[in-house]
């Protein structure tokens, strides 16, 4: 299960698709590793997964959305992040950002074009439900 969640980010966060607000078709993709993906018994239906975001210098992701609660932890560098609707947010080390259901994510990208950027991102979904959404 992990292959195939890492493959559809991939190919996702890769393609030729870019977020609004963000620069062409070159923009350099994230790798995108994933941690752990864990069922909750306690929440049937429901299950956690944990996975890490590695954007290059001058690195975005293309416009998506998440059908799960998602929590992010900058862990180096920094990211600029926005949801339709919302205000464009730089985090830094040790900031963090939520996203919610149904939210678009219009702007995920490395605020540096000569630094690279990592974070960890926890979501909680529902079980064996794509994570990345591509589009709004």
């Amino acid at each position: 299960m992990r292959i195939h969640i890492s493959l559809a980010l991939a190919a996702l966060l890769s393609s030729g698709a870019v977020a609004a607000g963000q620069a062409g078709p070159d923009v350099p993709p994230p790798k995108v590793t994933p941690i752990m993906t864990q069922a909750l018994p306690e929440y049937p239906g429901k299950e956690a997964m944990l996975l890490t975001v590695d954007y290059p210098p001058g690195g975005a992701s293309p416009l998506h959305h998440h059908d799960a609660y998602a929590f992010v932890y900058v862990l180096e560098g920094s990211v600029v992040m926005a949801v339709k609707g919302g205000k464009e947010v730089t985090l830094t080390p040790g900031q963090s950002w939520r996203e919610a259901p149904g939210d678009v994510h219009t702007v995920s990208r490395n605020a540096s074009q000569d630094r690279s950027a990592k974070f960890v991102v926890f979501f909680l979904k529902d079980a064996g439900k794509p994570v990345v959404i591509p589009g709004p």
